[in-house]
């Protein structure tokens, strides 16, 4: 079915200027204010809390693992595993920014619904958000594919280490924001299985070419549902999940407002666009928010 554009009483406006201006966080505050307003993360809310994201300036061409080449390659999982070990070490140790704590109070103040995000590093959790929909998973909990017992990551990572003592290097280079990172030397890997049943063990991340369990994105239409309006922080949108939310918002003619650094491909579909940084922006938006 061809996408309907959303019409809208007041232009698209972008802020092109490092510092976002302060009538474009004033503007947003008007559009946003006396609404419940659901929230939608990307990679872009946790990089100032050190954690890379896809598409910015410095980020490292890559491939994502896709679900498919997890389950067939034994090589693949083993680089995979060795990889995703390392990153995971750097997600556990990283701690919520102020945009993340910008959100975590304005649900406390009753004016976010809660907040749908991409990201896998739990961040919006450890910042004290409660309603969190994790559409693509955690870096924090491990599954078995065969009889799917759940198992804590800090588990896992332990037998990792056991069975790899080579994997405790504190260098982490080309992090990216699934928690993978690129390694050159894994052959010596030793994936630990499920010790319930001895099956294939992966990380509770949505994989490239995998689908967003269909009980999440029920939980972020229940949240759109509950919503009056929609802020979209941090995100390009090029993957379909963010679209489908956006669509969910477009569909009841929500106000949509986009923060992010550089082009989404929701940019027409907003009733106001601001070219900057999640956390600036985020902050602006409690303080004018919030009594």
């Amino acid at each position: 079915m061809p996408a309907i554009r959303a019409t809208y009483a007041d232009p698209v406006i972008t802020a092109e200027s490092p510092a976002v201006p302060e009538e474009l966080l004033d503007r947003a505050a008007e559009l946003l204010a006396g609404r419940r307003i659901a929230v939608l993360t990307g990679a872009g809310v946790s990089t100032d809390s050190g954690i890379p994201d896809y598409r910015g300036k410095g980020s490292p061409v890559r491939t994502p693992m896709s679900y498919q080449r997890f389950l067939a390659d034994e090589q693949a999982r083993k680089r995979y595993w060795a990889g995703s070990h390392l990153g995971w070490r750097r997600f556990q140790a990283a701690r919520p920014n102020a945009g993340h704590l910008a959100l975590t109070a304005l649900e406390a103040g009753g004016r976010v619904a809660g907040v749908v995000t991409q990201n896998v590093d739990d961040l919006h959790l450890k910042a004290g958000t409660r309603h969190v929909v994790d559409l693509h998973g955690s870096m924090h909990t491990v599954s078995c594919l065969d009889c799917g017992q759940t198992f804590d990551r800090g588990g896992i990572a332990s037998r990792l280490t056991a069975l790899n003592p080579w994997l405790e290097s504190d260098e982490v280079t080309a992090l990216s924001p699934d928690g993978d990172v690129q390694i050159a030397e894994f052959d010596e890997t030793v994936v630990p299985t499920c010790t319930v049943c001895g099956g294939m063990l992966k990380p509770d991340v949505v994989f490239f070419g995998e689908f967003v369990p269909p009980a999440k994105f029920r939980e972020a239409e229940g949240l759109l549902r509950a919503s009056e309006a929609l802020l979209i922080a941090g995100s390009s949108l090029v993957v379909n999940s963010g679209i489908r939310v956006l669509e969910l918002a477009r569909r009841r003619r929500l106000p949509i407002v986009i923060v992010n650094r550089g082009e989404t491909k929701g940019d027409a579909r907003a009733a106001l666009r601001i070219e900057g940084g999640a956390t600036e922006v985020l902050e602006g938006l409690r303080d004018r928010l919030l009594p």
